[in-house]
């Protein structure tokens, strides 16, 4: 939701699964609206591959090798500067 509108929003992101969450690559920045929404409500819900997941605790943090992405996507990332990363718990 929006820290200010109370709407909603989907933002295209990628998302990659770890045991017990997600970790998501921030390439539009840490700065970006969607995150700081995320940030200001303690989670969010995630959708991906047909399945919806709350997630909680986000965190931010910065991986300039970017192993927290899948192998497949590192020289993408590498490419477009992104190093910073959201993790959050799935709240089961």
């Amino acid at each position: 939701m929006g820290r200010r509108s109370g709407r909603e929003y989907e933002t295209p992101v990628n998302v990659f699964e770890r045991p017990g969450g997600f970790v998501i690559a921030l390439t539009y920045g840490r700065r970006a609206d969607w995150v700081r929404n995320v940030l200001a409500a303690g989670g969010c819900r995630l959708t991906t591959r047909s399945r919806t997941y709350p997630l909680t605790d986000p965190e931010i943090f910065h991986d300039d090798r970017r192993l927290a992405a899948a192998p497949i996507a590192r020289p993408i990332l590498r490419l477009v500067g992104a190093a910073d990363f959201l993790r959050m718990r799935r709240e089961d």
